[in-house]
C-alpha cells in the first residue's frame, strides 16, 4: 500500500478496514478473470459479504494485518498533517444564526402538526418522536381538501408576516418579532410609563 495523500488539501487518505481490503482483493481477482465484464455492484457486494462471513479468522488474518499496517500509515501521516487555515476538517461551517432574526414561517403541514400533535400524544402516549411524526403524516394525507385549504391559507399569512419581518430586520428595524408583537410590546411600555 502506498502512502499517497489522497484527500483534498493534502489531507491523508482515510484508513481502510480489513473488510475493505478483502473487497478490494475480490475486485482485483474478478478483473483478472473477467477483464471486459462490467460488474453489477450490488450483486458483487452481496457475494463478497457472503464470502467474508464464511471465512475463518485465520483466512481473515492477512486482511486484518493489512488494515493494521494502513492504520499505522494513517496515524503517522495525520501526526504531521496540519489543516489549512479556515478549514473545518472538510466540513462546511454553518453560519451562526442571529437570535434576533425573524423565525421562518411554518408550512401548512407544520401548522396542522401543531394542532394535531397533542391529540396524537394523548391517544398514543408511548409513541416515540418518529412514530408521532409518522402518524401525523398519515393523518395529513387523509385531511379533506377544505381543511388543507384552511392550513394553506394560514401558511400564506405566516409567509407574508415573515417577509415583512425580514424586510424590517434587514433594514435595521426591530428584532425578528412580528409587527403585531412589536406594537403590543410598545403598548406595554407605554402602560408601564403611565403606572409610574
Amino acid at each position: 500500500m502506498d502512502s499517497k495523500k489522497g484527500g483534498k488539501n493534502g489531507k491523508p487518505k482515510g484508513r481502510m478496514s480489513a473488510y475493505t481490503f478483502f473487497v478490494q482483493t475480490c475486485r482485483e481477482e474478478h478483473r483478472k478473470k473477467h477483464p471486459n465484464e462490467n460488474v453489477n455492484f450490488t450483486e458483487f457486494s452481496k457475494k463478497c459479504a457472503e464470502r467474508w462471513k464464511q471465512m475463518t479468522e485465520k483466512e481473515k488474518k492477512r486482511f486484518a494485518e493489512m488494515a493494521d499496517k494502513d492504520k499505522q500509515r494513517y496515524d503517522k501521516e495525520m501526526a504531521t498533517y496540519t489543516p489549512p487555515v479556515g478549514d473545518a476538517g472538510g466540513k462546511t461551517k454553518r453560519k451562526k444564526k442571529d437570535p434576533n432574526a425573524p423565525k421562518r414561517p411554518l408550512s401548512a403541514f407544520f401548522l396542522f402538526c401543531h394542532d394535531e400533535r397533542p391529540a396524537v400524544k394523548l391517544i398514543y402516549p408511548t409513541y416515540s418522536v418518529g412514530e408521532i411524526a409518522k402518524e401525523l403524516g398519515e393523518r395529513w394525507a387523509k385531511v379533506s381538501p377544505e381543511a388543507k385549504q384552511k392550513y394553506e391559507a394560514s401558511a400564506q399569512i405566516e409567509k407574508g408576516r415573515y417577509e415583512k419581518d425580514m424586510a424590517n430586520y434587514k433594514s435595521g428595524g426591530k428584532s425578528g418579532k412580528s409587527a403585531q408583537a412589536v406594537d403590543e410590546d410598545d403598548e406595554e411600555d407605554e402602560d408601564d410609563d403611565d403606572n409610574e
